[in-house]
């Protein structure tokens, strides 16, 4: 017979092995819930560069017939599949934080780049010349882009993680090209008017919105098939089919929230 103090002692011993197990089980699932697979990684560092290049190349404007584009169009519509890809697959949460990580990136490369045209002319002025034409970057111009960046993005992202909730997952193609609608839809009118305001004609403003956020459009739609296919793919290699739920909290600014 055990008298009360031994049977307090097991007790005391019982409950801090099952506190044990309970931190234990409990540290790993937060590790694997914020652990990020190569996948991942590899997704996040595209929608970075894509997203560099798209303000590189943004600065040159096409007239295609009656249309007025940038040559941005080529690229940024890429930003905004991987951003589908990223919600369909791992959650609202991480693809704000690949947003995040694509907007550091880009304010990183554009400080340096104002500090390699500040810098004191080399032997050939005319190459200095050359890169403040190109790269010499308006205030205005880089409100306008990190701003619409920013806000297109949360939106494209926002409207795809409520749609998936709503739809229990299905209607992928309604809901990526849908949110692509109001990403790009957001992103050009406040890209273009704060940029573009007093340089250019408003006709041809209203001009720049209107076209980029419809090509845009009909560039998600016809690359879908091969969205669908990525996300598919993405779906059976990692194993996962995230869900938002309740809990995920939609504020942009909880970077740190993944």
């Amino acid at each position: 017979m055990l008298n009360v103090f031994q049977r307090q002692f097991f007790f005391v011993i019982l409950l801090s092995n099952n506190l044990r197990v309970l931190a234990t089980t409990l540290k790993t699932r937060t590790m694997n819930r914020n652990k990020f697979s190569l996948l991942f990684l590899l997704l996040a560092t595209l929608f970075c560069v894509c997203l560099i290049v798209s303000n590189l190349i943004e600065i040159k404007i096409i007239d295609i017939g009656v249309m007025t584009i940038t040559a941005g169009m080529l690229v940024f519509p890429i930003s905004y599949i991987i951003n589908d890809c990223l919600v369909e697959v791992y959650g609202f949460r991480k693809a704000r934080f690949v947003i995040w990580l694509g907007f550091a990136m880009n304010l990183m490369f554009t400080l340096f780049l104002m500090m390699a045209v500040g810098l004191p002319r080399g032997i050939n002025p005319g190459i200095q010349d050359a890169m403040e034409t190109v790269f010499g970057f308006v205030p205005r111009v880089l409100l306008a882009s990190f701003t619409a960046f920013i806000c297109g993005s949360m939106v494209n992202a926002y409207v795809m993680s409520k749609m998936k909730r709503r739809s229990k997952g299905r209607h992928f193609s309604y809901r990526a090209i849908l949110s692509t609608v109001f990403g790009e839809l957001t992103d050009s009118i406040i890209f273009f008017p704060v940029a573009f305001w007093g340089i250019i004609e408003p006709t041809t403003i209203i001009s720049l919105v209107l076209t980029q956020a419809a090509l845009k459009t009909v560039y998600e739609i016809i690359i879908l098939p091969v969205t669908i296919r990525v996300v598919k793919l993405l779906k059976e290699f990692e194993g996962m089919d995230y869900f938002d739920d309740e809990a995920t909290s939609y504020k942009w600014w909880r970077i740190t929230d993944v």
